[in-house]
């Protein structure tokens, strides 16, 4: 309460404060009967008495009809509710404070939504964020948004006071970087020049450990124009570090300290240090990069059991250079899984990875139900069941054919069916657990989508091969791996970071031979790294996506102030919008206006 009028916030009076004279300040949560009034601040509620004497008629008619969620100041005293009346569910529920004064500071027209966070989720979103304001008055938006600041707070104690890290602000105009997501482009009043928004400060990061920083940290603000994505933002925040002289085991202590450090203590505690896998063991266990541990169902490869087998598709499949055959478990899907959920899966895996499955039951006097079962002698039964331990009433998804694309249908799979169990009444996945891992080993090198010849940066171009494979950067690019490590949280990607390459002839190499990039883009950092760079790697975290997992809020926008809808338009704003020609003028811009547009604006 220190720097304002007030007396006490309205979470805070207790039965010791019965008898003290005080004034709050907050927004009316409602009104009974012109008898009492519930007044909320960002701390809590306090049930205020309006007088019914004649001598404060003032008051109650003041209170009386003034409408919910107007702001009122209110100084009146500190009294124990009457026995029986307590309300327990409320910090405050033993007292009330019987109005004496009262000043409505502003009062409010009908609101366009109920604040009251029961019906919360039951209105649109687009709503809530056209009047975003409001809608952060919720107790949800504000603990979340409290809870983001204590979690930063204890960072930057952790990384500038204890560990000797320097807060640097970098600059948010810069220029375009080759590879990685696409950026926003700021026009300058130099014709036909533009300035990029950062998709990170990646570049300026290195550059601070060429100056001889040493550890470098920020709350970074990023950009990337990656257009209508469900549950991503074009703006975002990063807990943003880069040291010099370190190694990947020497990133991965700090940041599993600086998170053990600073995690909230109501949920619970974190173990270190986080358990590792390689790229190569995500994949072939859990068909994606980013494994959900908290649960079993592990793809298995069962190659071995059926390689003696007579069935065409399986054979085929196994003389592919990488093939493979795999499956996956699922629990008690007989009881939990309807035919149209299975179907569903099935579908699910043709549609996005081109995959065929087959499924394979068994029942309860043990035997197994399937087109396969036929082209299988006992022995061959007997090993699938071991292989995949299959129980009673278990259903078994089996695909054959090119690892990485049964790896990933299966693993695809694997979310879904841990959907539909959960949503039958199966609990899998503990909603209060956190199950942290790092994912190293990656490929250096990936083959273009649009062009499997070529080659793009896994993660950027920045990255240093692992000191195994250095020499085949130059014999054999597509076997290299790189030093790159993701952080993953219950399945999803909440950091990711690398050492860098320090050579500037390594680097030079990696853009113009390897990716056929233009060097004289980056020819800065080229440049910096032959005056004396430091080896030094890095890591950046999401905080976005951290906090909304902490939380367990169903989209990262719950724990953003003021986010843009997922087609990246700020509802509340109406942003982006339209300039006149005149404004575009000093920018050599015009714009091109597609036809039906142009007839919109006339119209």
């Amino acid at each position: 309460n220190s720097f304002v009028t007030r007396t006490n916030t309205c979470g805070e009076l207790r039965s010791a404060h019965v008898g003290q004279k005080v004034t709050l300040y907050g927004w009316i949560q409602y009104q009974r009967q012109g008898l009492f009034l519930v007044l909320r601040d960002f701390q809590g509620l306090t049930q205020v008495i309006i007088p019914q004497d004649e001598a404060h008629s003032h008051v109650k008619e003041l209170l009386s009809k003034a409408p919910p969620e107007s702001v009122v100041r209110v100084t009146g005293t500190v009294s124990p509710r009457p026995l029986g009346q307590e309300n327990p569910k409320m910090p405050t529920g033993d007292i009330e404070v019987k109005a004496e004064t009262a000043e409505i500071l502003n009062s409010c027209k009908k609101l366009p939504f109920e604040i009251k966070d029961f019906i919360k989720h039951s209105k649109s979103e687009a709503l809530r964020m056209q009047y975003r304001y409001l809608d952060l008055r919720s107790p949800w938006l504000q603990s979340n948004l409290r809870l983001r600041s204590r979690l930063v707070m204890r960072m930057r104690h952790y990384l500038c006071n204890l560990h000797g890290f320097v807060d640097v602000e970098t600059p948010t105009l810069f220029k375009r970087t080759p590879g990685g997501a696409k950026e926003f482009l700021v026009p300058s009043r130099e014709a036909g020049k533009f300035y990029s928004l950062p998709q990170s400060p990646q570049q300026f990061k290195q550059l601070l450990m060429v100056g001889g920083l040493d550890r470098y940290f920020q709350v970074a603000r990023c950009y990337r124009d990656e257009g209508s994505r469900p549950d991503r933002q074009p703006e975002f925040t990063q807990i943003d570090i880069e040291m010099s002289f370190v190694d990947q085991a020497g990133i991965q202590r700090l940041i599993e300290g600086l998170l053990q450090h600073s995690w909230p203590e109501e949920r619970g505690s974190i173990v270190t240090p986080f358990p590792s896998m390689t790229y190569e063991e995500a994949l072939a266990e859990y068909g994606t990069d980013k494994p959900d541990t908290r649960f079993g169902m592990k793809i298995v490869d069962i190659s071995d059991v059926l390689r003696g087998s007579n069935i065409h598709f399986v054979q085929t499949a196994l003389s592919y250079p990488r093939g493979s055959i795999r499956a996956i478990c699922i629990p008690q899907g007989v009881r939990y899984l309807t035919n149209k959920d299975l179907e569903s899966l099935k579908e699910s895996a043709k549609s996005q990875f081109n995959q065929e499955i087959m499924e394979i039951i068994r029942r309860p006097d043990g035997s197994l139900k399937s087109l396969l079962t036929k082209f299988l002698g006992e022995k061959e039964k007997s090993e699938l069941i071991q292989a995949l331990n299959m129980q009673e009433d278990d259903v078994v998804l089996l695909a054959a054919g090119e690892h990485k694309q049964v790896c990933s249908a299966l693993g695809a799979l694997r979310l879904l069916s841990a959907n539909l169990l959960e949503a039958a009444g199966l609990a899998l996945r503990d909603p209060t657990a956190f199950h942290f891992l790092w994912v190293v080993d990656f490929p250096l090198f990936l083959p273009k989508a649009e062009n499997p010849t070529e080659l793009e940066s896994a993660h950027h171009p920045f990255t240093a091969p692992h000191p195994s494979d250095a020499s085949l950067l130059y014999s054999d690019p597509t076997k290299v791996r790189s030093q790159h490590y993701d952080l993953v949280l219950n399945g999803n990607e909440v950091g990711g970071g690398s050492i860098r390459i320090h050579s500037a002839e390594q680097q030079r190499f990696v853009l113009e031979k390897v990716l056929k990039e233009d060097s004289e883009v980056l020819s800065h950092l080229i440049e910096a790294l032959e005056l004396g760079a430091p080896p030094h790697g890095g890591i950046a975290l999401g905080l976005d996506r951290l906090i909304s997992l902490i939380v367990d809020a169903p989209s990262i926008r719950d724990v953003i102030a003021f986010p843009k809808s997922f087609k990246g338009r700020d509802l509340m704003g109406n942003a982006p919008d339209y300039v006149t020609p005149e404004e575009l003028e000093p920018y050599h811009i015009q714009v091109s206006w597609p036809l039906e547009e142009k007839e919109a604006k006339k119209n």
